[in-house]
């Protein structure tokens, strides 16, 4: 029993590997791109004012860069993929579920659906500010009407919700062809969205997104055992003294809210909640209790990596970043229903 209890645990070890992993990723990705910066310039300009730091001989140029592009887009990936990969985790947690993602409840659906509404309507003047805000709207909207749904037909358990949410998906995709072929001449910028970008004009899309998500990522990392818990099943949870419902529906709450705030920034981005939680189980055990902390972690990185090659592999052309997440996430998918087949 105390080695069952001690693999559950989150060692210090592998967090601890695991932010120097993120830390050298993001260090190499902000020496990446058209403009020449290198490594040593990078390292001066940020630690330029601890002692024994020589003064950055960056030009005012290579310094806007930095500051105003490279970093803001490698803080942004780095929210954006951990976000995503520990929703993921957290879906997989509360519907017992591996192949579950964050888009399951029909998060993707809605965003699009608000997305496509306010790029259509910036031809009437409306800012481009409002795209990221409809997709967050779009995107909360569709889970609302998901449990809503779900409640009309009777227990929110996990298979009704999941019921539900393709109901929905299948409702506001619906829509958002209806309202594209309304709009063609949005189309372009329209798939742009769809197919995952991070584009960044400075720390604003940073700022809009981080307390959400932080949010987000607090309040499912404060119930991971209970995940523990629902592993067993609802009835056993139950005996336990641990109420299903109450659990499932805060944590997808968060978890949606966190989505939502990510589809907004980053557009549709597919497989890194699939991706990175499977891995990290590969790696340290299934305890949600060591997985979703190490899937925050790792899932930044994913995504930073995976940027850095959108951005480098046609260069000087980008592109887009759910292509690059999906050439490595469907031969995984794959795999995992195979796994998941043979285990029944």
């Amino acid at each position: 029993m105390r080695a069952v209890a001690a693999s559950s645990r989150l060692r210090i070890g592998p967090l601890v590997g695991s932010i120097g992993v993120l830390l050298v990723v993001a260090a190499a990705a902000t020496t990446l791109g058209p403009a020449d910066i290198s490594p040593r310039q990078v390292a001066q300009e940020v630690f330029g004012s601890f002692p024994f730091v020589d003064a950055s001989d960056l030009s005012n140029q290579g310094r806007a860069i930095l500051w105003q592009l490279r970093i803001p887009r490698v803080v942004l990936g780095a929210l954006v993929g951990g976000m995503l990969a520990l929703a993921g985790g957290a879906y997989q947690g509360v519907f017992r579920n591996p192949l579950a993602d964050p888009y399951l409840l029909g998060v993707a659906a809605g965003a699009g659906l608000g997305a496509t509404v306010a790029i259509g309507a910036r031809s009437a003047g409306f800012p481009q500010a409002l795209v990221p805000l409809a997709a967050f709207a779009g995107a909360v909207l569709a889970v609302g009407v998901t449990y809503a749904l779900g409640r009309t037909i009777g227990d929110r358990t996990a298979t009704t919700l999941i019921l539900a949410g393709v109901a929905v998906a299948s409702f506001f995709t619906a829509i958002q062809t209806y309202v594209q072929q309304r709009n063609t001449e949005t189309l372009r910028e329209v798939y742009a969205w769809i197919l995952g970008r991070l584009s960044t004009t400075g720390w604003r899309e940073v700022v809009s997104v981080l307390p959400y998500m932080v949010v987000s990522a607090v309040v499912i990392l404060l119930h991971r055992r209970l995940l523990d818990v629902l592993a067993l099943g609802d009835e056993e949870a139950e005996s336990l003294g641990v109420r299903a419902g109450r659990v499932r529906l805060i944590v997808v709450a968060a978890a949606t809210l966190g989505t939502a705030a990510a589809v907004a920034v980053g557009g549709l981005i597919g497989f890194v909640g699939i991706i990175v939680p499977h891995a990290i189980r590969l790696m340290a055990g299934w305890s949600y209790r060591v997985v979703l902390p190490l899937s925050l972690v790792f899932g930044a990185s994913f995504m930073v990596i995976a940027d850095v090659a959108a951005r480098t592999v046609v260069a000087p052309a980008e592109l887009p970043i759910g292509v690059v997440t999906a050439f490595f996430g469907a031969p995984f998918f794959m795999l995992v229903l195979r796994t998941s087949r043979e285990a029944l």
